[in-house]
């Protein structure tokens, strides 16, 4: 069987009471020590739970700044990116129109390329029918008349003279045709 006495009953007898004088000196002890700290904190007049509420008064009061600093920062953004944002939308209508009067003066410039191609053909059929007109007109042309010595002498002197510079500049104009 089991024994369920103690073995060593002189000492459990010192150690039941040693523990009511260990109490009765710790109980001394914490009571020394809150009148301690009760008279320090007022002959000092330094309370740490209000240093503390102060602390945590400005603490708030900074990251009240800050909130409203940045507030501010991110509006000032907002106006920043929509002016942005107008800016680039005016610049792709720029480029818009642009382009629409680009393909515009290309559609233009192809119209008069076209136009400029018919007159082309056209002054070419032009100088193809001149050409072969001419070729046809020296055959069909009579030959200029020679007048005699003797019609020409039969007229006045003064007459002649304007009359031959007449008819020299005459055979001259129709030379140069």
């Amino acid at each position: 069987m089991v024994e369920l006495a103690p073995r060593n009953s002189q000492a459990s007898s010192l150690i039941g009471v040693q523990p009511i004088a260990i109490g009765a000196v710790v109980l001394v002890l914490v009571l020394f020590g809150i009148g301690s700290i009760a008279l320090w904190r007022a002959f000092t007049g330094n309370v740490p739970e209000t240093d503390r509420m102060v602390a945590a008064r400005q603490l708030q009061a900074r990251t009240a700044q800050v909130s409203e600093a940045l507030v501010e920062k991110t509006k000032g953004m907002e106006v920043t990116q929509q002016e942005s944002i107008d800016q680039l939308q005016e610049v792709q209508d720029q480029l818009q129109t642009m382009r629409k009067q680009f393909a515009l003066q290309a559609a233009d410039a192809k119209r008069l390329s076209d136009q400029v191609a018919a007159l082309t053909e056209q002054v070419e059929g032009l100088r193809q029918s001149l050409a072969s007109a001419q070729a046809n007109e020296p055959a069909a042309e009579p030959a200029p008349r020679k007048r005699s010595k003797a019609t020409r002498s039969a007229k006045s002197p003064a007459r002649s003279s304007s009359s031959g510079e007449l008819s020299g500049s005459t055979a001259a104009g129709s030379g140069r045709s």
